[in-house]
């Protein structure tokens, strides 16, 4: 069989069970951590944090963790989800790219609890989640009983909550660690070189998002999705366990259970204005797109050689004082070269 039929056939079987796992590792210190996320791969951890009284109150229960929780609310309205039971818990887009398959709306965090809480076994019950809750602002006890020693103090967690939801393929621009207190989870990832085998949607509707369904995909309308399979790993967490997954790496997420509770941390985005790289991937596509294939091959040589240098040391041929901003930019050559965009910004 070739290898072209084997991956399409995977890919139609949609097996996780045929993917490489993640490896999973201790930490113990935030040194260990910092290799960690020097190598720019997923990684399961264990024990990183199974002294946290949420973890245990996750593990007695749905209840136990509801009341942990809301013993701590500080009554401000939370972001909530919500999607119907036809969905299947898939939080995607909706038909035409617009809109999602998913409401979201503000609401108090002991009522959507109390709520997620009955849903459990109701047949045709819609899908309900809080996302993305900053703790430090809704919760900051949780924040003092609950510490993460692997991350600086100034990276605060968020919580997620909610039922068998389906979040939908998606990347994001900071690393994330998130940490399972409750119910199990799987991660699918891809890496960030598959984006062109994921076919993402409009990026200036936030977040862009996969239009494959990866438990069935559709090899017929996205046949290039069989080649970001085979390139995928997959990790399944239970609570205890957290994931970190590297910024820009595509992740699909499952929760397995009636009643899933995580927390989790984003660092890393950090480069602001002149220095963002997707600023600066905008304006390549607003200067680079459309212009003539021989100037669009020019300028792909020039990022090549220069930005990702492919081919090794292009300026080595070149004195230091004289490489400019080809060569290693001080912090005062940088405030210059920013200066000199300004104003030619400014001029455009």
């Amino acid at each position: 069989m070739g290898e072209a039929v084997r991956i399409r056939r995977a890919a139609r079987a949609f097996d996780p069970d045929s993917l490489p796992r993640v490896a999973a590792i201790a930490t113990q210190s935030p040194a260990d951590f910092a290799k960690v996320v020097s190598t720019e791969s997923p990684v399961i951890l264990k024990g990183t944090f199974d002294r946290w009284p949420a973890l245990a109150a996750g593990r007695a229960g749905s209840a136990q963790l509801n009341a942990y929780l809301k013993g701590m609310d500080r009554g401000a309205p939370a972001p909530v989800m919500e999607a119907s039971s036809r969905s299947g818990g898939r939080f995607a887009y909706g038909a035409d790219l617009r809109e999602f398959s998913f409401s979201k709306r503000r609401a108090g965090v002991p009522d959507t609890l109390d709520r997620i809480e009955r849903l459990i076994g109701e047949p045709r019950a819609p899908y309900v989640a809080i996302q993305m809750l900053p703790l430090a602002q809704h919760m900051p006890e949780f924040v003092r009983q609950n510490p993460m020693p692997l991350l600086p103090a100034d990276v605060g967690p968020r919580l997620w909550v909610g039922g068998r939801v389906r979040t939908q393929t998606h990347n994001d621009r900071d690393h994330n660690l998130a940490c399972v207190i409750a119910g199990r989870r799987r991660f699918l990832l891809f890496p960030p070189e598959q984006v062109g085998n994921l076919y993402v949607g409009p990026l200036d509707n936030p977040p862009p998002l996969s239009l494959v369904d990866p438990e069935n995909p559709d090899l017929d309308r996205f046949p290039r999705y069989a080649r970001a399979f085979a390139a995928a790993r997959a990790a399944w967490l239970d609570p205890g366990d957290a994931i970190f997954v590297p910024k820009h790496w595509w992740h699909h997420v499952v929760s397995l259970d009636p009643y899933n509770a995580m927390v989790n941390y984003w660092w890393g985005d950090t480069a602001a204005g002149l220095g963002n790289p997707n600023d600066c991937f905008l304006t390549a596509l607003l200067a680079l797109k459309d212009l003539p294939p021989g100037e669009r091959a020019y300028w792909r040589e020039m990022f090549d050689t220069y930005v990702f240098r492919t081919g090794g040391d292009p300026v080595g041929h070149i004195p230091e004082p004289l490489q400019g901003a080809l060569g290693a930019m001080s912090p005062s050559f940088r405030a210059m070269l920013r200066q000199q965009l300004k104003i030619a910004t400014l001029k455009s």
